[in-house]
């Protein structure tokens, strides 16, 4: 079993930062690939980025490229979402969720849910214009 704590969501205003993080549970954190992914009120969870279990590779939607960062730190079994200059349609609950049985392995899946086989609760990131 593995769980999932998202913590460093809030309110921010447009062109402002917040730092997400996702603290995991288990002691094999770093043969995960984990993820970040959100929903918008009235919308489909979407894939926002993802790293590789080494950290070596990283994935990003459109939407957040150059804005965004992810980067893991496997001491701390801890993911991070560095966000900048956010803007009001970046306004979501934030998921991390984690890839523990390696099943789907091409590049090509990270921006998939059918990857990750858990998932935290969520925090909420509210940016006001």
């Amino acid at each position: 079993q593995v769980q999932l704590v998202e913590s460093g969501g809030g309110l921010v205003q447009a062109g402002g930062s917040l730092r997400l993080s996702c603290a995991a549970s288990g002691r094999t954190f770093s043969t995960y690939a984990m993820g970040w992914f959100r929903q918008a009120p009235g919308k489909e969870r979407e894939f926002v980025a993802a790293i590789s279990w080494s950290g070596g590779s990283t994935y990003y939607a459109d939407s957040v490229k150059g804005r965004f960062t992810i980067s893991r730190n496997s001491a701390k079994n801890t993911v991070y979402l560095q966000m900048n200059s956010l803007k009001p349609e970046d306004t979501a609950v934030y998921y991390c969720a984690a890839d523990t049985r390696n099943t789907y392995y091409s590049s090509r899946a990270y921006p998939r849910e059918i990857k990750y086989d858990y998932w935290g609760q969520g925090t909420q990131v509210t940016v006001s214009s």
